[in-house]
């Protein structure tokens, strides 16, 4: 398989991933406001609205559940953070509201696993 291809594959995975923890959060009572964010130097796969809170959703989908847990990484945490700052900044109106970084965990035969505030964002 050329290296194309496994990139087309892996993204393709990764919005159906990103398409199942939308519709498991969905069915929690959030609002979807943004997919697949980006901005030069970071991206956030979801951003979604419940109550008063704004929450950056990081979306990871590996063979295990444990092996997702371990995919975020310090230097996947600056980039959402760097992506965070910049939405708050095009979305000012959110600077009002509680704002926090969850994850979504995702295996094969695996109950989706939502962990609020998962990730801790430096808006600073």
């Amino acid at each position: 398989m050329s290296r194309a291809r496994d990139r087309r594959s892996a993204l393709s995975f990764g919005r159906r991933a990103e398409w199942i923890a939308a519709a498991y959060l969905m069915a929690k009572g959030y609002r979807i406001l943004a997919r697949g964010w980006r901005v030069e130097g970071g991206e956030i796969d979801l951003v979604v609205l419940r109550g008063r809170s704004v929450v950056f959703v990081e979306v990871k989908a590996r063979p295990t559940i444990d092996e997702a847990m371990l995919a975020i990484t310090p230097a996947k945490t600056a980039r959402l953070s760097r992506a965070a700052r910049h939405w708050l900044a095009v979305n000012p109106w959110a600077a009002r509201r509680d704002v926090r970084a969850d994850a979504v965990y995702l295996a094969p035969w695996s109950a989706p696993l939502h962990v609020v505030a998962a990730i801790d964002l430096d808006l600073g």
